[in-house]
C-alpha cells in the first residue's frame, strides 16, 4: 500500500506531466495566502530568458475583472495580486481552479495558467440561528422522524461538516448521507411523550468539521409537547421537480406547493415556509405563507447557478408539519452577446512583414451554454488578413500576403463574433492598422530621355533644362536629390560644363559655350532617395548648342593682301566680318601670254572659308565644283582635261582638299580695283608633279559628281 508521502509525489508527478500535456502551467496555491505570495515561476516553467520580462514584454492579460495574480518582472515569478477567498471564489464546488493567461508580447503567443486555490479550514459549521423550536403532538409514536436544519460550512471535504451530535433526553439523531455526500440530520422521538411529565425538552446538536483544529457549530433546540392533535398536514407531493427559462420576469410564480390537513378549525390550517434555503436563494425566491406559490423577486440566472434545492415546511396550528423538496432548473436563454477583448494589438506594420505576421491577439466568449454559446469568428472580406484559432478561446489576426503601402496605406479589419442561437447574437470590433513604409521603390524620371537646345554665347549661370523624378514612397523613403555623373568633354570635367541643382533637379551652364568648340553635350543625370539603404535611378541628358553668327569669313587661299588695299568683294562685305579676297581663275595651259581667263567679274572665284558653320563651308565648296565642272567642259582643252581624269573626288573636299587642289593647279591673278584693269601672273610651277596625266577614257568621268 502506498503511504502519504509516495501519493503525493506521484499526484505532483502527474500533475506535472498533465500540464506539459495540455501546454498549459498549473500551479496549486491555498487559499487566504498574503498578497505577493509565491505561487510559481513562470520564467523557468516556460524556458525565458529574465530579460523579456524585465523589459515588460511578458505580462498577465487583463479581462477587465479583478486580477488575482501578477508578474514579478524581475524574477518572472507569478505572484498573488489581492488574498484569495476560495469560498467567495468557489461557491459549492468541489475544485477551485482560477485561470489567468500570461502573454508574450513580441510573439503574441499566449500561454494558460491554472492555479488551484486549496481550501482551508477558516469557517465554522454554522446553523444560521442559535435556536430552533419544535412542537409536537404528545401522541406522537416513537421512531417519528423530524429533519432540522443542516449546518453550513463553505469548507470543502474534510474542512466541511462531518459529524453531529445531539445532547438530550427523549430523542436520539440520526444523519443521513445524500447522493452528493451531504449529511441530513434527523430528529427522531425515542420514547413516548407526556406534556404532564414534561412540556418542553431542551436539546444542544453540535457539528463538527474534520478540519486541524476541528471546529464546531452550537444551535439550541426546544421541543414543546402539545395536547392531542391526530393529524400533520400532508404535501401532496414530497418532491416538486419544475424547470423555468432564465429571462423569466420578475413576479413569475414558478410553482405552487399544496398540502393539506385533516384536521378542522385552527388545527386544519395550513401555513408554509422556507425550512432549508441558501443566503442566494432567500435573495431570488419568494413563499406565499398562505398560499404556496414561490415567485420570483430578482432575475435568474443561469450563468452564474443553473439549479436552486429549497426544502418548504408546511404546518398546521398545532405546529405540525411536513416538508418537501422543491428543485428549480433554470434553463439556458441565448441572452448574452458574444464578448470580444483586444488582448494585443498592433498600431502599424511594415508594409514588407512576411505573410502569417500576427497583428492581433483576441479573445471571445459567450456566457451562454450549449448552441448558443458556440461561437464563430469572422473577418470581412477582401481584405489581405486571415482568423487563426490560438489558444482555447483565443484568436489570431494574421496577414495572409505582404502589403504594399502605395496601394493601401490604411486598413480597417473588422471582427465579428457570432453565436449559434436564434436568433443569433454577435458582436463586432474594429483593427485600425497603419502600414508603415519601407524603401521598396526607386525614383522614376518624368521622361525617358531629355534634350535641350542652348543657343551659344550663353550667359554663365543660365538654367539649361529641368529633370524631374518622383518616388511612390513616403517620407524620408520619398526625398529625392540629383547629381552630376561625371564625365569629360575634349580633356575638360564635365563638371565644369554644367551642373545639376540637387533640391530641384535643374541643371545650369556654368560657363558660355562655345559651338565652334563643343557641338553638343551627353550626360547622365542620377537620382537618388533618402532611404537605408538608398535606392536610385538615371537618365540620359542631350544638350545641342545652337550655332551664332559671331565669326568673320576667313579666306584660306591665296594668303590675304594685308590692309585695307586689298578691297572688298563685289565692293561690299558680309556682315560680321571683312572679306580678304584673290581672285583665282583656271586657265588652258594652251592660253596666250596676256589673255584672260574671262572677260566677267562674275568668273572670279573667290576661295573663302567662314568658320560660321559647315553649311556655309558645303555652299562655297559647292559653288567651287560648280565652277570648275562648266570650265572644263567649256575652257580646258583634252589634254588638261585628261590631267584631271582619274583623280579621287576626295582630293576636293574640305578645306585640305581645297588647298591641295588651288595649290596644284592654279594661276594667279590680281585686279586692281580702281583702274579695273587686270594683270596676270602665271606661276612658275606645273601641276603636272600632283595631278598626273592619264589616257582620256571614251566617256568623261564627272570631277566632283553628277550634282
Amino acid at each position: 500500500r502506498w503511504g502519504r508521502q509516495e501519493q503525493a509525489l506521484l499526484w505532483c508527478v502527474l500533475v506535472s506531466a498533465w500540464g506539459a500535456a495540455s501546454g498549459q502551467l498549473r500551479y496549486s496555491v491555498p487559499e487566504e495566502m498574503p498578497k505577493g505570495s509565491f505561487v510559481g515561476d513562470v520564467a523557468k516553467d516556460l524556458r525565458m530568458q529574465l530579460s523579456a520580462f524585465r523589459e515588460g514584454g511578458v505580462r498577465i492579460l487583463d479581462r477587465g475583472r479583478t486580477q488575482y495574480f501578477s508578474l514579478n518582472g524581475q524574477t518572472g515569478h507569478l505572484l498573488t495580486a489581492e488574498r484569495i477567498d476560495r469560498e467567495q471564489q468557489c461557491e459549492n464546488l468541489e475544485q477551485c481552479v482560477m485561470v489567468c493567461e500570461v502573454i508574450v508580447e513580441g510573439e503574441m503567443q499566449i500561454h494558460g495558467i491554472e492555479v488551484e486555490i486549496t481550501d482551508i479550514n477558516d469557517n465554522t459549521p454554522s446553523f444560521g440561528r442559535t435556536e430552533i423550536e419544535l412542537r409536537m403532538s404528545e401522541t406522537t409514536a416513537p421512531g417519528t422522524r423530524f429533519p432540522l436544519r443542516e449546518a453550513q460550512d463553505p469548507d470543502i471535504g474534510a474542512n466541511s461538516v462531518q459529524s453531529y451530535k445531539l445532547s438530550g433526553e427523549h430523542f436520539s439523531l440520526d444523519v443521513q448521507e445524500g447522493p452528493g455526500g451531504d449529511r441530513h440530520p434527523d430528529l427522531v422521538v425515542a420514547k413516548a411523550l407526556d406534556r404532564e411529565e414534561a412540556a418542553f425538552h431542551e436539546l444542544v446538536l453540535r457539528a463538527s468539521d474534520g478540519g486541524d483544529p476541528t471546529r464546531t457549530g452550537t444551535v439550541r433546540i426546544r421541543v414543546a409537547v402539545l395536547d392531542a392533535n391526530d393529524n400533520a398536514p400532508v404535501f401532496s407531493r414530497s418532491e416538486y421537480n419544475v424547470r423555468v427559462p432564465e429571462d423569466l420576469p420578475v413576479g413569475s410564480v414558478l410553482v405552487t406547493l399544496t398540502a393539506t390537513d385533516a384536521d378542522e378549525g385552527i388545527n386544519g390550517h395550513v401555513k408554509y415556509s422556507f425550512h432549508r434555503l441558501s443566503q442566494r436563494a432567500s435573495e431570488i425566491f419568494h413563499l406565499d405563507a398562505e398560499t404556496g406559490e414561490i415567485s420570483l423577486k430578482d432575475e435568474l440566472d443561469f450563468e452564474k447557478r443553473s439549479a436552486h434545492e429549497l426544502e418548504v415546511n408546511a404546518h398546521d396550528g398545532g405546529e405540525l408539519f411536513d416538508t418537501a423538496k422543491v428543485t428549480i432548473t433554470v434553463t439556458d436563454v441565448n441572452d448574452n452577446v458574444p464578448e470580444m477583448t483586444l488582448s494585443s494589438v498592433l498600431r502599424s506594420i511594415k508594409e514588407n512583414a512576411l505573410s502569417g505576421t500576427v497583428v492581433a491577439l483576441l479573445h471571445v466568449q459567450d456566457r451562454d451554454s450549449g448552441t448558443n454559446g458556440e461561437v464563430r469568428c469572422s473577418l470581412d472580406g477582401g481584405l489581405p488578413f486571415r482568423l487563426e484559432k490560438s489558444f482555447k478561446d483565443y484568436y489570431r489576426v494574421v496577414t495572409s500576403q505582404e502589403l504594399d503601402r502605395e496601394a493601401v496605406s490604411e486598413y480597417n479589419v473588422t471582427v465579428r463574433a457570432q453565436d449559434g442561437g436564434s436568433p443569433a447574437l454577435w458582436s463586432s470590433a474594429v483593427l485600425a492598422l497603419r502600414v508603415l513604409d519601407v524603401n521598396d521603390n526607386a525614383p522614376v524620371f518624368a521622361e525617358e530621355r531629355y534634350s535641350a537646345r542652348v543657343s551659344e554665347n550663353n550667359a554663365a549661370g543660365a538654367l539649361v533644362l529641368t529633370v524631374r523624378a518622383t518616388d511612390a514612397d513616403w517620407g524620408q523613403n520619398a526625398r529625392v536629390r540629383y547629381r552630376l555623373w561625371e564625365g569629360r568633354v575634349r580633356g575638360a570635367p564635365l563638371s565644369s560644363f554644367v551642373s545639376v541643382q540637387a533640391e530641384t533637379g535643374a541643371l545650369y551652364a556654368l560657363r558660355s559655350f562655345d559651338y565652334e568648340e563643343v557641338r553638343e553635350l551627353v550626360l547622365w543625370v542620377g537620382a537618388e532617395d533618402g532611404g537605408a539603404p538608398a535606392l536610385s535611378s538615371n537618365v540620359s541628358v542631350r544638350v545641342v548648342i545652337v550655332d551664332e553668327n559671331d565669326n568673320a569669313p576667313q579666306v584660306l587661299y591665296p594668303p590675304a593682301a594685308a590692309g585695307p588695299a586689298a578691297g572688298s568683294f563685289g565692293g561690299g562685305g558680309a556682315p560680321g566680318g571683312v572679306w580678304g579676297w584673290s581672285g583665282v581663275e583656271l586657265a588652258p595651259r594652251s592660253a596666250e601670254p596676256g589673255s584672260l581667263p574671262s572677260v566677267s567679274l562674275t568668273r572670279w572665284l573667290v576661295v573663302a572659308v567662314a568658320s560660321v558653320s559647315c553649311l556655309f563651308v558645303a555652299f562655297l565648296l559647292l559653288l567651287l565644283a560648280l565652277r570648275l565642272r562648266r570650265w572644263r567642259r567649256s575652257q580646258l582643252p583634252a589634254s588638261d582635261i585628261g590631267a584631271l581624269r582619274g583623280v579621287p573626288v576626295s582630293h576636293f573636299v574640305g578645306l585640305d582638299g581645297v588647298r591641295a587642289f588651288l595649290q596644284s593647279y592654279s594661276q594667279e591673278v590680281s585686279l586692281t580695283a580702281d583702274s579695273r584693269k587686270s594683270q596676270l601672273r602665271l606661276s612658275g610651277g606645273s601641276c603636272c608633279d600632283t595631278l598626273p596625266a592619264r589616257p582620256l577614257p571614251d566617256e568623261p568621268v564627272p570631277l566632283l559628281g553628277a550634282d
